[in-house]
């Protein structure tokens, strides 16, 4: 019997690899691939030296930026001048969940959009950064209704109750804020790909898969990486409303808020630099991605990206914000309020579950029988 030792992954399909006794090589056994031992140990040696070099550079830069007292983000358009605009201008927190929004003197703010907290009180209106752009509302409070019920369709286990018995509480148009990245990203990304092939070939349905090393690398330019700058509409939330049209984009001005409510950022700048940095990334190595084509599957396994980080701008995006009540739950609901892409948690019915695995499981069952009785003939 060989002897088998799990050591590394493979670099064909990640799966383990082990050490066969009687190849004298370590072998996979998910894709068949084998390898000689000092070739996985110089591979793994070599990813090795390029974490720990790449961890030192990181060590470097976070030193000299904690030195400077600084972020690399430019961060220099970012001011807190709103001009005559001031006088205008409103500031509401919320005792119960320490909300902050920002609206025209003119909003009768009654309940926070978030926590629904009827007493939402005026607060100061001082070291506010004015926003560099604002995205207006297209949809209305009553679009968002609509949505939301049609949200509730085609739901298989949703509570029957539910559509007909839960209260709306709240319906609130709150202008979400985001920080905007310029910058750029390069590098490389390595992929794992596979072809696979199925033929007959006698009373056999083989099925053949190839295993691919692909490699690209090139560069990107961005402009306006979004990351929400609020920690009260969760991150999930905010990026599965995505995207937003930004030919719409307009320069700021309070002319926009009338009717609305602004949320002021509580997420700074460099509070946001772990989440922008992601996206960026992101970017280029979807970009990449996209240029891996006419294989089955393509996976990512490892990347070296550099990004250089540019400007940022501060936006306010359109969200509306939909509290509803049932069984004396809250659940919460957001809409993009230019496009009209919703996103939310709805309950589940044990009961609907249960059937719908005991419908299946009649039905395996109906198979299986079904399948008996023709052996049998």
């Amino acid at each position: 019997m060989a002897t088998q030792i799990t050591n590394y992954q493979c670099p064909a399909c990640t799966g383990p690899l082990h050490f066969v006794g009687e190849s004298g090589r370590l072998e996979c056994d998910y894709c068949g691939s084998s390898f000689d031992a000092a070739e996985i140990e110089a591979l793994y040696a070599e990813k090795e030296t390029k974490a720990a070099e790449a961890t030192q550079k990181t060590a470097e830069a976070e030193k000299q930026k904690a030195a400077a007292g600084g972020s690399d983000w430019d961060t220099s358009g970012l001011n807190e001048d709103w001009g005559a605009d001031a006088a205008d201008m409103k500031a509401y927190s919320c005792p119960s969940c320490g909300a902050e929004l920002l609206c025209d003197a003119t909003t009768a703010a009654t309940s926070c959009p978030y926590c629904g907290n009827p007493s939402v009180l005026p607060g100061q209106f001082a070291g506010v950064l004015k926003p560099d752009f604002v995205l207006p509302f297209k949809l209305s409070k009553e679009d968002a209704i609509k949505a939301l019920k049609k949200h509730y369709r085609k739901k298989p286990l949703l509570p029957s109750t539910f559509s007909k018995s839960n209260h709306l509480e709240e319906v609130k148009g709150v202008y979400v804020p985001f920080w905007m990245y310029d910058g750029a990203a390069s590098g490389s990304v390595q992929f794992h790909a596979t072809t696979v092939h199925k033929y007959t070939s006698g009373d056999y349905e083989i099925t053949e898969t190839s295993h691919y090393d692909v490699r690209r690398a090139g560069s990107i330019g961005f402009e306006k990486i979004p990351v929400d700058a609020s920690s009260k509409m969760p991150d999930d939330y905010m990026d599965s409303i995505e995207p937003y049209d930004y030919t719409d984009l307009k320069p700021f001005s309070t002319a926009y808020l009338p009717g609305f409510l602004a949320d002021k950022y509580d997420v700074s700048v460099e509070n946001s630099r772990e989440r922008a940095d992601k996206r960026c990334a992101g970017s280029l190595v979807s970009a990449l991605e996209s240029t891996v084509s006419n294989y089955t599957t393509c996976n990512e396994t490892s990347r070296d990206i550099c990004l250089k980080r540019g400007k940022v701008h501060y936006a306010l995006l359109p969200v509306w914000i939909l509290n509803t009540k049932w069984e004396g739950k809250d659940f919460l609901f957001a809409m993009n309020g230019q496009t009209g892409k919703l996103v939310g948690n709805l309950p589940v019915s044990t009961k609907r579950v249960v059937g719908l695995f005991a419908a299946i499981a009649a039905s395996l069952s109906a198979i299986g029988v079904t399948a008996l009785l023709l052996l049998a003939h």
